[in-house]
């Protein structure tokens, strides 16, 4: 019976450590690092595409992260690119995509050559560039989110407004207000979309000088704000989750880098290989 009282302290040590332990696995599992798969996931597939999204949604994306813009016949359609990049597309005419109706858009084909910045990618002959509407039409496919970039060209036309309200059009028709996240460089655009439909959860894009991401969000009037990955720092990320906000690097590929935003405290990660940051953040014990 001496040994009674060490073993009985031995016993509260053990007990304590597996509390915190499971104290620090329960928080570890609450935070949630949000996946959104960028232009679908073009590490492997042509960008925009409807199999690029296919192909995230199968990888367990929580969102899936795309670009608009507008045709000639004010059509929202779902490319990058103002002027189209003929490194990855191949089409008549100049390939400005405000100066094409959509049924000239389908022309072109943005699968056959592949990305050479992307030497995983498989090529797709016959890629063409989908509307916003067909890439929504992919919702009952899961529980996965539409991370929608409202693209601005320099020179006026289309205007945000026009761009806004396109989007939001499609958006209602498929009843997809609780399940997207508007995202622009251009503030205008936000604003526009807010006025349209204030109940959309929206985020502020930012690249160039560093700068304060609380200051970012105000001025666009967002609960997130997407800076480029290279200005992240973790003490601008803590005054973010202070003020109430949310933080979503883009476009961060490399595992390194990857790890560099977890350490941050990040909320989410735009990729452009969702397949293998899900792994990674498996690996970390984050998913």
């Amino acid at each position: 019976m001496r040994h009674e009282p060490a073993r009985l302290a031995y016993l509260f040590i053990s007990m304590a450590l597996t509390a915190v332990v499971v104290h620090g696995l329960a928080a570890g599992a609450a935070r949630r690092i949000e996946v959104h798969g960028h232009r679908g996931a073009r590490t492997v597939l042509p960008e925009n595409s409807i199999a690029a999204f296919e192909y995230a949604i199968a990888q367990g994306a929580d969102l899936i992260e795309l670009d608009v813009l507008a045709t000639k016949d004010d059509v929202a359609v779902v490319v990058h690119d103002a002027v189209l990049n003929r490194k990855i597309c191949s089409g008549p005419g100049t390939g400005v995509v405000r100066q094409m109706t959509l049924a000239e858009v389908r022309q072109w084909d943005c699968g056959a050559r592949g990305n050479p910045d992307f030497p995983r990618q498989k090529p797709v002959p016959g890629t063409h560039i989908p509307t916003l509407d067909e890439v929504l039409a992919l919702a009952p496919r899961g529980t996965f989110r539409f991370n929608i970039e409202l693209k601005i060209p320099s020179g006026g036309d289309p205007s945000p407004d026009l761009v806004a309200r396109l989007a939001y059009e499609a958006i209602r028709k498929h009843g997809l207000e609780s399940r997207v996240l508007v995202q622009s460089f251009d503030f205008r655009a936000l604003h526009a979309m807010r006025a349209l439909a204030p109940g959309v959860r929206m985020a502020a894009l930012w690249s160039g000088a560093p700068r304060d991401l609380v200051s970012i969000a105000r001025e666009a009037g967002t609960p997130v704000v997407a800076p480029q990955y290279t200005l992240i720092q973790k003490a601008g990320v803590e005054e973010a989750h202070k003020a109430g906000l949310e933080v979503v690097p883009w476009t961060v590929n490399e595992s390194a880098d990857w790890d560099r935003m977890i350490e941050a405290g990040v909320d989410g990660i735009i990729t452009d290989d969702p397949g293998g940051l899900i792994q990674h953040l498996k690996s970390k014990g984050l998913r």
